[in-house]
């Protein structure tokens, strides 16, 4: 998430909440009059004044987004025609509880299983409720994994085929591996191209091609992690450079194309394998502060957050060119 203006990052993310509480309070800005390019549309706008700032997104086989609302607490759906429902909230920390790097609790990362259920990220700086949480249909919010109350869990990712969850945690530096079933997370990897350089480091993860890939904000790095035969971490190898502030990425198709939302600038940018990127997206097409998306089809759904545009949080929908 964030860009490193003249503060130190922790206290420019401090006065980034305290604006959005600013702006809960004072009532929604008008939403900026972007002009999108013709193949980009609006699904939303959410609500900023009821705290709708879009962390991380996963889609259903309905059309809809579930993203989660990183610090009003809440796993909501956003149906195709933008109505927006609340899924579930989640507690509030206890008193004096301290979330590291951000202070509020933050609802990070969310992926969707083929039945429906959902799995996500919550973070407190409590060991009561830091950790991997699931939301089966018609349930209610429970967790499955705690995870250490000292770090930032952030990105999710599942391997389906295997039944396991990875997590990124943004502090520690450190990719968690958790069964869906839950229990006792196991550190899967701890890296120098994990950590963080001054912020945040590991933040959004994927699965693809038999690897775990990481992108590192502070660093502006990707990384693959090949998994090896005995489902451990095999050797770390940097496979895109020079995107400072990358938030989360998302495969175009089986090759290894991504697309990487680029939070403090604005901008989706397309990063092919041994090529510069090229920005394909910018605040002229409606991103506010970009924090995830995801793929479907010929299809990206960008979730913006507005965390420090603090203007107009949204998710958009943009058709995907890989001309050359």
């Amino acid at each position: 998430m964030l860009r490193f203006l003249a503060a130190p990052r922790t206290g420019l993310l401090a006065s980034v909440v305290a604006a959005a509480l600013v702006v809960t309070a004072a009532g929604p800005m008008t939403p900026a009059t972007a002009a999108p390019k013709p193949d980009v549309r609006f699904v939303a706008h959410l609500d900023i004044s009821d705290g709708q700032r879009p962390e991380n997104i996963t889609l259903e086989p309905s059309g809809s987004a579930i993203v989660t609302f990183a610090y009003s607490r809440q796993v909501a759906r956003i149906h195709p025609d933008g109505r927006v429902r609340v899924l579930a909230t989640l507690p509030q920390p206890p008193a004096g509880a301290d979330t590291p790097a951000l202070s509020s609790p933050f609802l990070g990362g969310i992926v969707r299983a083929h039945d429906g259920t959902l799995y996500f990220l919550y973070a407190t700086g409590s060991s009561d409720l830091t950790g991997v949480w699931r939301l089966r249909p018609g349930g209610a919010p429970q967790r499955i994994a705690t995870l250490p109350a000292d770090g930032l869990p952030n990105g999710l990712a599942l391997d389906w085929h295997d039944g396991l969850l990875y997590v990124a945690d943004s502090v520690l530096g450190t990719v968690w591996r958790v069964p869906v079933t839950g229990g006792t997370p196991t550190r899967w990897v701890s890296t120098p191209e994990l950590a963080a350089d001054g912020f945040l480091g590991a933040n959004g993860v994927k699965i693809h091609n038999g690897a775990v890939w990481v992108s590192n904000l502070d660093k502006g790095t990707v990384v693959r992690i090949q998994a090896t035969r005995y489902g451990t971490a095999g050797p770390v190898e940097t496979r895109a450079t020079g995107l400072i502030n990358i938030d989360d990425f998302a495969f175009t198709g089986g090759g290894d194309t991504f697309l990487a939302a680029i939070n403090a600038d604005n901008e989706l940018a397309l990063v092919r394998p041994g090529r510069s990127h090229t920005v394909v997206l910018t605040g002229a097409d409606g991103l506010e502060n970009p924090t995830s998306l995801a793929v479907r089809g010929d299809t990206a759904y960008v979730a913006s957050g507005a965390y420090f545009t603090n203007n107009d949080p949204n998710l958009l929908a943009a058709r995907i060119k890989l001309a050359r």
